[in-house]
C-alpha cells in the first residue's frame, strides 16, 4: 500500500501540460524527502507547502540529483503546524504548479515507535493523494501525546490501550469521556498504568446519544488534558479505513447503537446513535 504509485489527474485536453510529479520518502523521525520528475536544469526552483484554510507557507529549495531529478527535504526539525499542507513546485520565475503524487514510500512509519530523545514532541507528516489527485501533506505536532493502540469491543463496553509520550502517568491519572455537543459533566474512567502504557474501559451504558471524545488526564484534573489519537502509522485518514463493530444498548432516549471511530483528525471518539 505505501509503495504503490498514486493515480495522476486526468487531462482531456491533449495540449495541456502534465503537472509535475513527486515521489515521497518518509523517515521515522518525521522528515520527508520529495523527488520531482523532470529536468534538473530548470533553474532556481522551490517546493512550496501551503497550509489549507489558513495562513502559512514553507519554501524548500529544490536541488539537482545525480539522476537528473530535483530534490527537496523537509527535516523533522522544521516545524509544520497541524493541518493539511498542499504541495506546489515553483520552477524559475514561473507560477507555482500543484504537484501530483508519485510513489509514497512510508514503510518507516508503519508501527513507528519514536526514540526516547524525541518522545516529548511527536511530529507526524504523511503525504497522500487528495480526491482530486493532488499531493498534500497531513501534519500533526503534539507535545505531549496520548497514542491510541489496540481497541477491544465487548458487549456493553470498549477497552482502550495506549501509550503516553512526553509526560508521566501519575497515581491521579484517569481517562475522560466528554460529550462533544452537550454541556454534560465529563465521565471519568479509571486507568491501569504500566510505565508509559495505559488502558481503560468505556462503559457504553453510562453514555447518552451523541458523540463522546476520549481524553487522557495523566496528572489528574490539575494537569494537561490530552486528546487520545492514533497518529504513529502510515495512514493519513483513518476514518474510512479503521472500522469497528457497534453494539446495541439502551439509553435514556431508547434503543441505540454504540461504537468507536476515528475522526477526520485521527482522534478517537465514541458515537451513540438511536436505532433506526
Amino acid at each position: 500500500m505505501t509503495l504503490a504509485p498514486q493515480p495522476a489527474p486526468q487531462h482531456t485536453d491533449e495540449g495541456a501540460a502534465m503537472p509535475p510529479r513527486a515521489d515521497c520518502i518518509a523517515d521515522s523521525a518525521g522528515g520527508l524527502t520529495f523527488d520531482l520528475t523532470g529536468s534538473a536544469r530548470a533553474g532556481t526552483a522551490h517546493l512550496l507547502l501551503r497550509r489549507r484554510g489558513g495562513e502559512g507557507e514553507v519554501s524548500l529549495p529544490l536541488t539537482p540529483t545525480a539522476d537528473d531529478r530535483l530534490r527537496a527535504a523537509l527535516p523533522s526539525s522544521v516545524e509544520l503546524p497541524e493541518g493539511r499542507w498542499d504541495a506546489y513546485a515553483q520552477l524559475s520565475d514561473g507560477e507555482p504548479q500543484r504537484l501530483v503524487p508519485g510513489v509514497n514510500d512510508l514503510r518507516s512509519l508503519v508501527d513507528r515507535v519514536p526514540d526516547d530523545d524525541t518522545a516529548g514532541r511527536i511530529a507526524v507528516r504523511i503525504p497522500y493523494a487528495t480526491k482530486h489527485g493532488n499531493l498534500t501533506v497531513r501534519s500533526w505536532l503534539r507535545a505531549p501525546h496520548a497514542e491510541a493502540g489496540e481497541l477491544y469491543v465487548k458487549e456493553g463496553e470498549l477497552s482502550v490501550r495506549g501509550r503516553l509520550y512526553g509526560e508521566t502517568l501519575t497515581p491521579d491519572a484517569y481517562a475522560e469521556v466528554r460529550a462533544r455537543h452537550a454541556p454534560a459533566t465529563p465521565l471519568r474512567a479509571d486507568i491501569t498504568a504500566d510505565r508509559t502504557e495505559f488502558r481503560f474501559t468505556v462503559d457504553y451504558g453510562a453514555l447518552t446519544e451523541g458523540i463522546w471524545d476520549l481524553w487522557l488526564r495523566p496528572a489528574g484534573e490539575n494537569g494537561p488534558r490530552l486528546r487520545i489519537a492514533r497518529l504513529l502509522d502510515d495512514v493519513a485518514d483513518k476514518k474510512p479505513i479503521f472500522t469497528y463493530p457497534k453494539v446495541a444498548l439502551k439509553t435514556e432516549q431508547g434503543d441505540a447503537m454504540a461504537g468507536p471511530y476515528y475522526t477526520a483528525d485521527n482522534d478517537l471518539s465514541v458515537t451513540v446513535t438511536a436505532e433506526g
